[in-house]
Parts: C-alpha cells; sequence; structure tokens
C-alpha cells in the first residue's frame, strides 16, 4: 500500500510522505476563496466544487473555509456552514442533506497514536466523521475522528462529539452526551410558531 491507500484504510501513514498532491491544490483553491469579495458568492462555490469528492445542490460556506484536501469531503444537498469551518479531511467527511452548522465548528478525522515515540515519527492515522440528514451543529462544536452523527439532531454549541449520536436527539455538552428526544411535542409547537411566521401578512410572499 503507498501512503495515501494506507490513510484511507485506516492503517497508519506517514504525515509528510503524502504526495498526491491534493494538500497543495486544496491550499490554493482556499486562498483563492476566502479572499474573493462577498459579490462572488457563486464563484466562490464553484472553486470549492472542483476540490470536493461531492458537492450537492443549494450547498453555501461562509469564508473563511480551511481543508486538508478537499476530495474526502462528500457534502449532501441543502448545506449552510457559517464562517471558520474547519475540516481535516484525512478520511473521509460524508454530510447528508439539509445540515448547517453554526461557526467555528471543527470536523476531525486525523488522529495521533498516544505513544510519543510512534508520534514523533510523524506516524498518524484517520476514522471517517459521518453526519445524516436534517442536522443543526451550534457554534464552536468539535467533531472527534470516527463518530457518526444520526439524522434529525441538534448538537448544542461548544459540545465536543467524542462518540455516535443516534437518530432525532438534542445533544450536548463536553464530552456530548444526548439530552433528550426531539418529540412530536416539539414538531406541534414549532409547525405552530411557522404557521404563525406565514400567517402574517408583512412577511407573506406577494
Amino acid at each position: 500500500m503507498n501512503e495515501k491507500e494506507r490513510m484511507l484504510s485506516g492503517r497508519l501513514y506517514h504525515s509528510l510522505k503524502m504526495n498526491d498532491g491534493q494538500w497543495e491544490r486544496s491550499r490554493g483553491v482556499l486562498k483563492k476563496f476566502n479572499d474573493m469579495p462577498f459579490e462572488q458568492a457563486k464563484e466562490r462555490m464553484e472553486l470549492l466544487r472542483g476540490i470536493f469528492g461531492q458537492m450537492g445542490e443549494d450547498v453555501y460556506i461562509e469564508p473563511p473555509f480551511y481543508c486538508d484536501k478537499g476530495g474526502q469531503i462528500h457534502i449532501g444537498d441543502h448545506f449552510y456552514a457559517n464562517t471558520g469551518f474547519l475540516a481535516l479531511d484525512e478520511a473521509k467527511v460524508t454530510i447528508g442533506n439539509h445540515v448547517m452548522l453554526g461557526p467555528r465548528v471543527c470536523i476531525y478525522t486525523a488522529c495521533h497514536p498516544v505513544d510519543a515515540l510512534i508520534r514523533n515519527m510523524h506516524l498518524e492515522f484517520a476514522k471517517p466523521v459521518t453526519i445524516g440528514d436534517d442536522v443543526w451543529v451550534g457554534g464552536n462544536v468539535v467533531i472527534n475522528p470516527g463518530v457518526t452523527i444520526g439524522s434529525n439532531v441538534v448538537i448544542g454549541s461548544g459540545s465536543v462529539v467524542t462518540k455516535d449520536i443516534p437518530d432525532g436527539v438534542i445533544a450536548a455538552g463536553n464530552p456530548c452526551r444526548v439530552i433528550r428526544k426531539i418529540t412530536d411535542e416539539d414538531r406541534r409547537y414549532w409547525q405552530e410558531q411557522a404557521d404563525e411566521y406565514f400567517a402574517d401578512e408583512d412577511v407573506r410572499e406577494k
């Protein structure tokens, strides 16, 4: 196996011997992306489409944005990330449909040996991160390597997600834990709020 194959398979690889060109290419693209004016939002997103493994429709990422490679990032439709999004995509980062990230969300896939001797050899490994559909991740959340977040989930701001989060829950904390399920009562309440909004003639679409 070469270094990239080892990295993608979850085995130890040498972080300084990766020579597939992804890192160098992403640096140039990200510099352009982060320096472009606000009015060129569409052009900015097309830059990212060129380095991401997959990008769906209606995807918007506020600058500044940083990733390691880009090719391991797979994003579905209707995605929004606020400013300061960081994805260290040594392993695959899979994000579903209708996902929103607050400011300064960090997704890490890179892992380092706890043994200092091995770590100092620049050997590391990577674990994938998966986020399901209909997920809201609050600001300053850290999602650690190997984590899967289910669908219809809310992650509270400032959380550090170290273990899998199931479908249909609100979770928060350091480490992040399930607080409660999202219930039919929640859905009824928010449907009532939405109905009131759309009934307001001042905001109704003409």
